[in-house]
């Protein structure tokens, strides 16, 4: 059965979702920043620590992760810069 919706691995980058990592503070000019995109196809990508293993085996009932998916984490300041950029429909 195929799942309704699937990442389109051909798409590209169209814009960054907020400020970037280094206004924010949350990183250095190392290659390690946490980030959030919109792709050209409208999907969103996100960039940030990878705590499947952790955080992965505490989830709530109702919640899973599938094989071909992570648990990434950004800092809250990230996502609260975003907001604004996001278009509500």
């Amino acid at each position: 059965m195929a799942r309704p919706w699937e990442a389109d691995p051909k798409t590209g980058f169209k814009r960054r979702l907020g400020v970037s990592p280094q206004d924010l503070g949350v990183t250095t000019d190392n290659p390690d920043c946490p980030d959030i995109w919109e792709l050209e196809n409208g999907d969103v990508a996100v960039i940030g620590r990878d705590l499947t293993d952790s955080l992965g085996r505490r989830l709530p009932d109702g919640v899973s992760i599938g094989t071909d998916e992570r648990l990434v984490v950004i800092p809250r300041s990230m996502l609260i810069a975003a907001k604004g950029y996001i278009p509500s429909v």
